[in-house]
């Protein structure tokens, strides 16, 4: 496909999540234009659409697409609609933005490769946790060696949703009704990104038991689950996820281990990201802060892009994220968070799902490079 003059968007899930697109879009205004928003809220739907100055506004996503004026679409919908709605997209020639999780199934995924490798469009998986200042500036700092071999990460997941599951009735379902990892790339992709080149072969995952219930009296899943992941490369990742403990929120919390340097981020708003890098600190027991290197060691247009986008949304990671698609797709190159970079930050989930009915058994991880266009 060659470099486009102009992308016309259509946002689904435009009332809600998909409201958060609104920075980068702006940003990009000589070049992008929002065709149309889609949302079930009737209620707040003409808002939305003067938000973005759509031409057009839908209830039915299908309607949307088949109205022909698109070139991309952003999903920012329920988690379980992600992947029928994606690989309606990319069937019908659209580059796509999908919010996380990609898929809720393996099939899913499986079915998701298959579009996108046959499609023309792109695929973007919407992970903004790889666009924070602390993830881009680790990432670089990995890049430059001054970690030497990553060899262990860790990240927590910590958000109590007991009360948004209510009023986000899908949720009930789909983050808290199964056991294992439910929604894990916001605690997986960053720390993959740290760990050039590897992706998770094998995963075993334990829960804690229950010890909380939904104003039916239903079990929630298990609290707390604990995802242990090998890499091809014999690296270690711990993840663990927690969504219904009564605590006060951490959100997300990482840490990363090399054989120079070691980096553990704030788990307090009191706190900062903490950092030792031996070519740089004195002593194994001299600590420095993370935000004292992003003046050297952050790309320039990093830097650029976050003064431009500000902190809203995230503190400016929803936009960055969302340039990063607009731009591949403006620029025709590859995303960079593709279909398989979405697909390992995602199988490993999926895969603990099953080792929790298996009782913790490590399990081997599926390839997604290994499904081609013709194996649905």
């Amino acid at each position: 496909m060659s470099r486009l003059q102009a992308l016309h968007i259509g946002i689904v899930g435009a009332c809600g999540r998909g409201s958060t697109f609104a920075t980068a879009l702006g940003q990009r205004s000589e070049q992008v234009c929002v065709q149309a928003v889609c949302d079930t809220n009737t209620g707040a739907l003409a808002s939305s659409g003067e938000l973005f100055g759509a031409s057009a506004t839908y209830t039915d996503y299908e309607d949307m697409l088949e109205a022909g004026s698109l070139d991309a679409v952003m999903i920012a919908t329920p988690m379980h609609l992600h992947a029928p709605q994606s690989i309606m997209a990319l069937e019908a020639g659209l580059h796509v933005l999908c919010e996380v999780t990609p898929a809720v199934s393996i099939e899913e995924c499986r079915q998701l490769v298959v579009a996108a490798r046959r499609a023309r469009g792109h695929y973007m998986l919407a992970e903004n946790c790889n666009y924070r200042r602390q993830s881009l500036l680790v990432e670089e700092l990995v890049r430059q060696g001054l970690f030497g071999t990553p060899y262990f990460a860790e990240s927590e997941y910590l958000h109590e949703v007991r009360d948004l599951n209510e009023r986000t009735r899908w949720r009930r379902r789909w983050q808290t009704g199964i056991d294992g990892i439910t929604y894990g790339t916001h605690a997986l992709g960053p720390v993959l990104s740290w760990m050039p080149g590897e992706r998770v072969t094998r995963v075993c995952c334990a829960g804690s038991g229950h010890h909380y219930q939904d104003p039916r009296g239903d079990d929630y899943h298990q609290d707390t689950h604990v995802m242990l992941a090998q890499t091809g490369g014999g690296g270690l990742i711990k993840i663990r996820l927690d969504m219904v403990s009564s605590r006060p929120s951490v959100t997300t919390t990482y840490q990363l281990q090399g054989t120079e340097g070691c980096f553990e981020s704030a788990r307090r708003a009191d706190e900062q990201d903490r950092i030792w890098l031996s070519s740089i600190h004195e002593g194994p027991e001299t600590w420095g802060f993370l935000k004292d290197l992003e003046s050297q060691y952050l790309p320039t247009r990093w830097r650029e892009m976050f003064n431009a986008v500000g902190e809203a949304g995230h503190g400016g990671t929803d936009s960055l994220m969302s340039l990063a698609f607009l731009d591949a797709v403006l620029n025709d190159e590859p995303p960079p968070i593709d279909i398989d970079r979405a697909m390992d930050m995602s199988l490993p989930c999926l895969i603990s799902q099953t080792s929790m009915e298996q009782q913790g058994s490590w399990l081997d991880v599926p390839d997604s490079r290994n499904w081609s266009a013709g194996s649905a």
